[in-house]
């Protein structure tokens, strides 16, 4: 089901993103990121399209709204850290491998081309990209996929009001562990290099 409240120019730049690369490169390059110079936004795919600004989560949301226009469902998946933000994929399937789309301060924290079996392969080729300030390797848990359909009678896609019920959800389901503890002792520090190439083009915060 697709919102009928989408105006004619949304569902116009909808039309044009029509896939998974495209949405990607409208993130990167048509939506700056949002530092919350205000205070802590949680943006709709609208307001995102009207302010071209969004952080993680409203990069999320827009890429959720995005991959359902043309015929995928809404999925998110949450990412969750130490020491560190969680980070929110828009997840989608093609030919029986998963890909992601995601806005993100990091460079290496962004799209993935649908080439992963499963969603844990997926997650995984996030981790070596997921570090702090610190050079901490920081994922630790995974969410499975939300579908944002479960929320379309609050019009999460067209919403003027902040819509903080989605990533409240998120962040209550299970999360399922992507290293066990004794692994977690061991890890060592991000590389110098894998270090800067991740910060290239970074906002400050």
């Amino acid at each position: 089901m697709v919102p009928d409240a989408l105006t004619a120019a949304e569902r116009a730049l909808f039309k044009r993103l029509n896939t998974p690369e495209k949405i990607q490169k409208f993130l990167d390059t048509e939506v700056a990121y949002n530092k919350e110079p205000d205070g802590p936004t949680c943006r709709s795919p609208r307001r995102v399209m009207r302010d071209r600004t969004g952080h993680c989560m409203e990069g999320a949301l827009f890429g959720a709204a995005a991959l359902r226009m043309n015929g995928h469902p809404p999925l998110l998946l949450d990412l969750e850290a130490v020491r560190d933000d969680d980070h929110v994929l828009a997840v989608f399937r093609q030919h029986g491998h998963w890909g992601a789309v995601a806005k993100s301060n990091y460079s290496g924290l962004r799209y993935r081309e649908p080439v992963y079996r499963t969603l844990r392969e997926l997650v995984m080729s996030y981790f070596e990209h997921y570090y702090n300030l610190k050079k901490e390797k920081t994922l630790r848990r995974y969410s499975r996929p939300v579908n944002l359909a479960r929320f379309d009678a609050m019009g999460w896609m067209t919403a003027e009001d902040d819509v903080w019920t989605i990533p409240d959800h998120l962040c209550s389901i299970p999360h399922t562990p992507v290293l066990p503890a004794h692994v977690i002792s061991r890890l060592g520090r991000v590389d110098e290099r894998l270090f800067a190439a991740g910060l290239l083009g970074r906002t400050a915060v």
